[in-house]
């Protein structure tokens, strides 16, 4: 389905704020937000041939390539493979989608074509880390990142580093080497990089050497003994890590594959079986899918990738985005969820495996959209808040004591499935420094109206503390859930900007 685009309808107009008017870009502030318009960017660095779980995962990215722009997709080596990369997996994930991919296009616009997708395939350097790295012959997957790095584009590019960081750290010393100094912070400024732990030396050196740049990361040694605590692990290692305590394991089987993804047309049979876990790189792009929860706008907002705080680890020389927090004061990156079991679980990995139901149904309906024609598969609904449809963040001004009133009515399901609705307050989202969460009240959390109430500007147990609370937000999320088959979910972010009551 094609998303619809923004239109604000003017009865509702004098609630909203313009995000713009909030808060400076990612690349100026932890409590920016990246607001541009189009689709995310993005390069892949990827060891993949190592295991199968690369593969995979770029099963699932083709499949969510029209709501994404893959600029360059780089095979490179890492502590799992450590001496040349494999680019011939890339092809054939390639000439896969390609059999699929007149297909995809009957159910949404925008899918690539796979010679496009082919050309934009290169290779890192063979070697290990930063020993393999030749200045003088820089490698073409090096190129290739630079050259997005360097195209005239507003829009930020995400990198995300599936294997080692070999690759970045090759075309970071290219860019040093051949731009200004204004040059250089202009192209770093643009850089997001979201990296799965640290799996060469080249991570901690870039961290280092070019402290400015943006890095989403749980810093780690490269050899995999800290993986069982990283928050990408909630996507599925509820067995190989026993840390997802509280999920539901029933979508992250091999059984449930089989049946859901391997069995369905030339793209599936490309999906191997997993041995260790499925997916692990997938949190690193899950955030950048338009599903309404606007994760890749700041990663303290949480979504399917996971959420993340704004601090400086042990051991690093500034801060970055990571895992973690101040435990005392309730100000980390692990979220409170409802499991399985109906009880309360609080876990890093909880931030990404909450929405596990959700994004493998949505995996299982594009494995669909390879196969089937329009009218035989399920499409995702379309969420209209108070009149305002679309899938970007409503903000809302908000006061101490008063309400809000919230419509989603007017959303719709392509397929005229029914609808059903659920509302609640995330509560950790939005946490950076210097930023108090409010705490809110909703008047109904199944219906398609609520009425939000903020009770606490700031909430007791979160700094700053309610003596030096100021402006503080909310984040309200609306679920919207057809009932097709698999059933589907779309998302509305609506953030509540809290002006605390005068002192008296």
């Amino acid at each position: 389905m094609t998303r619809p685009l923004l239109v604000l309808a003017a009865w509702v107009a004098p609630l909203l704020i313009a995000s713009s008017a909030l808060a400076a870009t990612l690349a100026d502030s932890p409590a920016g937000v990246d607001d541009f318009t189009g689709k995310p960017r993005l390069v892949v660095l990827t060891d993949v041939g190592n295991e199968p779980d690369d593969q995979m995962s770029l099963v699932r990215l083709v499949l969510y390539s029209n709501e994404i722009d893959i600029e360059a997709l780089i095979a490179t080596t890492s502590t799992w493979r450590k001496d040349y990369p494999l680019p011939e997996y890339l092809h054939a994930i390639i000439d896969g989608y390609a059999e699929v991919q007149a297909n995809l296009s009957k159910h949404a616009a925008g899918y690539p074509g796979a010679r496009e997708l082919q050309a934009r395939v290169s290779a890192g350097p063979d070697g290990y880390g930063l020993a393999s790295i030749d200045a003088r012959h820089p490698s073409a997957g090096a190129e290739a990142l630079l050259a997005a790095a360097l195209r005239d584009d507003p829009r930020p590019l995400w990198v995300t580093v599936w294997g080692g960081a070999n690759v970045l750290a090759e075309a970071l010393m290219q860019a040093r080497q051949r731009l200004a100094p204004a040059a250089l912070a202009a192209l770093l400024a643009r850089l997001r990089v979201n990296s799965i732990s640290d799996q060469d030396d080249a991570g901690p050196w870039i961290r280092r050497e070019f402290p400015t740049l943006f890095y989403l990361v749980k810093p780690s040694s490269a050899d995999g003994e800290e993986y069982g605590s990283a928050t990408w692990t909630g996507i599925s290692g509820d067995v190989y890590y026993r840390n997802c305590a509280g999920a539901d394991p029933t979508t992250v089987t091999n059984a449930w594959l089989a049946t859901h993804i391997r069995a369905k047309g030339p793209l599936g049979r490309l999906y191997p079986k997993f041995e260790y876990i499925m997916e692990g790189d997938t949190p690193s792009f899950l955030g950048l899918i338009d599903n309404g929860l606007a994760s890749f706008r700041n990663p303290s907002w949480g979504g399917w990738g996971g959420r993340y705080v704004y601090r400086q680890p042990y051991g690093e020389t500034h801060a970055i985005w990571t895992q973690g927090g101040d435990a005392f004061a309730r100000v980390t990156s692990q979220d409170s969820v409802h499991g399985l079991d109906g009880k309360l679980y609080v876990s890093d990995q909880a931030t990404v495996w909450r929405w596990r139901p959700a994004f493998q149904n949505d995996f299982a309906a594009r494995m669909d959209w390879t196969i089937r024609d329009y009218a035989s598969a399920n499409h995702a609904p379309a969420v209209v808040v108070n009149g305002t449809p679309g899938t970007a963040p409503l903000y809302v001004s908000a006061e101490v004591g008063k309400t809000v009133e919230l419509d989603a009515a007017g959303s719709l399901d392509p397929d005229g499935n029914k609808l059903t609705y659920r509302w609640f307050h995330y509560a950790e989202a939005g946490f950076v420094p210097g930023q108090a969460l409010a705490r809110v009240a909703l008047s109904a959390s199944n219906q398609s109206r609520t009425t939000a109430t903020v009770t606490d500007a700031c909430r007791p147990g979160w700094l700053p503390s309610k003596e030096s609370c100021g402006r503080s937000v909310a984040h309200l999320i609306l679920e919207v859930t057809d009932n097709g088959v698999p059933a589907l979910t779309s998302y509305r972010r609506v953030i509540l900007v809290v002006q605390a009551p005068a002192a008296p």
